[in-house]
């Protein structure tokens, strides 16, 4: 049985071809061309999620028209592809009901703004800055650099900290001092700590709160206020000041201590270096 191949392979054919690909090539460049434009004509108020978002639907935009385009270059009768369509859509939505989860909830996270590109978010144990939002997940860049990819739908169903939404945050630091310090020098220290660091807000004033009789020693919470770009150079400097002032005023930061006793509530157990034989 002979195949008659020049029923497919003609001149009128191939030019049809050649006028597919050119439309192909010229429709991507053209995509891509108005993309970039729309990217630099922006207003830069715009957060980088609505730029984004503008962009994809450009995109997207731009592919679905090249399509029907090259459908209407090859003399194709789209009829049958929509009914296929939808028998095709029908199986896939039964059999990914996850993935229409995830999308669904990607319109939620849009619409709600909890968190944008460029900002830290934490959730459950995992912290870092928002790298993507796409339909199924959102995409998050951790300090040790690695991509963390997590569902839309968990993140909807999660308690998400979102870090640095707001211009101005407080750290915390949890300072000790013997019972035996004065806690009103304690108290005028961090103050002029906070006061001394450049990088620590006077509006709000720095919060100094007792916190409780610990262990070892007295518990206290010193709160400064600052800039949010200024995370790891606040906790830094504030900490190394801390322990510079309270070593130059002499006071004691306790660590726990152990001591035996042998039954008696006053002496406490004998302990014998067994080197020296002495107590």
């Amino acid at each position: 049985m002979n195949f008659d191949f020049s029923k497919y392979f003609n001149a009128g054919n191939f030019e049809r071809l050649m006028w597919v690909l050119l439309i192909l090539i010229v429709g991507i460049t053209i995509i891509y061309l108005v993309a970039f434009i729309a990217k630099k004509l922006l207003p830069k108020s715009l957060s980088q999620q609505r730029k984004m978002i503008i962009r994809r639907l450009i995109s997207y935009s731009g592919y679905i028209l090249l399509g029907f385009i090259l459908i209407a270059q090859l003399d194709i009768d789209p009829t049958p592809f929509f009914g296929a369509a939808g028998v095709i859509g029908l199986v896939v939505g039964v059999a990914s009901q996850t993935s229409i989860g995830n999308i669904v909830s990607g319109f939620f996270l849009v619409g709600e703004k909890s968190f944008e590109i460029g900002d830290v978010i934490k959730v459950g144990d995992k912290a870092g800055v928002v790298f993507s939002i796409d339909l199924l997940s959102i995409k998050i860049r951790t300090f040790d650099n690695q991509l963390l990819r997590i569902p839309n739908q968990s993140i909807i169903s999660t308690e998400l900290t979102n870090v640095t939404r707001f211009p101005i945050r407080r750290l915390d630091f949890n300072v000790s001092v013997a019972y035996k310090e004065d806690l009103g020098k304690v108290k005028t220290l961090l103050e002029e700590v906070a006061k001394a660091n450049p990088l620590s807000l006077d509006e709000p004033e720095p919060l100094i709160v007792f916190k409780d009789f610990g262990s070892s020693g007295i518990d206290i919470l010193l709160g400064i206020w600052f800039e949010k770009q200024n995370y790891l150079k606040v906790k830094n400097s504030i900490f190394q000041e801390i322990k510079a002032r309270f070593d130059a005023e002499g006071i004691e930061i306790p660590f726990p201590h152990v001591t035996l006793y042998s039954g008696e509530a006053t002496k406490p157990f004998p302990v014998m270096n067994t080197t020296t034989g002495k107590k």
